[in-house]
């Protein structure tokens, strides 16, 4: 009988060391990574804006018999799993700032923000639409909940800033509603195509029941040459 009461006592003792480490992984080391490589995919981003590698698109522009090369405005294409904009919200502090990639898959989203495929391009016209961890992986939207009407969300690509003010949120919803995504936000109050902005994060802070989202318009750009934007300045 003692060596069974020793047995079990020894099996519950490594079971709760094992649930120890585990909660550890979940809460520290996940952050950990995460906050480096958000940090190495910024200045992957710092790097290759100051070679100068953001270049306008070009198109073929065809007038007759005479094809030639014309700059246009519309944005580079984005590939998955790579960072291509940072985004500062000022509502969090002066001092966040994250890297935003395509895709949503897990990968992407262990590692910073993830741009939602087939949403709207930065900027552009359309639904720019944006997801992020509450909890683990860095906590990137932990302080989600305190979004406000009239909050800066701030982004740049390297060669513009993008200043999105929030209309409506924090609103509470279901995973399955996929609508608050769409070009024109269903239940955001926009009633007519514009350049949006959508931001989800799950809820409770740490289950996944629910989302949490916030809608913007896009209030102004700004060249990076000519200097942050006032939402921006201290």
């Amino acid at each position: 009988m003692r060596v069974i009461v020793r047995t079990f006592s020894e099996l519950c003792i490594t079971i709760g060391a094992l649930i120890v480490l585990f909660v550890a992984y979940i809460l520290f080391w996940t952050g950990v990574r995460a906050d480096g490589a958000m940090s190495d995919q910024i200045d992957q981003l710092h790097r290759q804006w100051s070679k100068g590698s953001v270049q306008p698109a070009t198109r073929t522009s065809r007038d007759g018999t005479t094809t030639t090369r014309v700059t246009v405005s519309g944005p580079a294409p984005y590939h998955y799993g790579r960072p291509f904009a940072i985004m500062y919200i000022p509502r969090f502090g002066f001092t966040w700032n994250k890297p935003v990639a395509e895709g949503t898959g897990r990968d992407v989203l262990a590692k910073g923000l993830a741009h939602y495929q087939g949403t709207a391009q930065l900027g552009q016209e359309g639904n720019f639409a944006v997801a992020g961890h509450r909890r683990t992986y860095g906590d990137p939207f932990l302080d989600f909940p305190k979004l406000r009407p009239g909050d800066a969300v701030v982004l740049t690509d390297g060669t513009t800033w993008f200043t999105y003010r929030i209309d409506k949120g924090p609103y509470k919803t279901v995973p399955t509603d996929v609508e608050v995504i769409d070009p024109v936000p269903r239940t955001s109050g926009y009633t007519r195509p514009g350049r949006y902005l959508t931001l989800t994060t799950c809820d409770p802070e740490w289950g996944h029941s629910h989302r949490l989202i916030v809608w913007a318009h896009l209030d102004s750009t700004r060249s990076v040459e000519a200097g942050e934007p006032a939402a921006l300045r201290r």
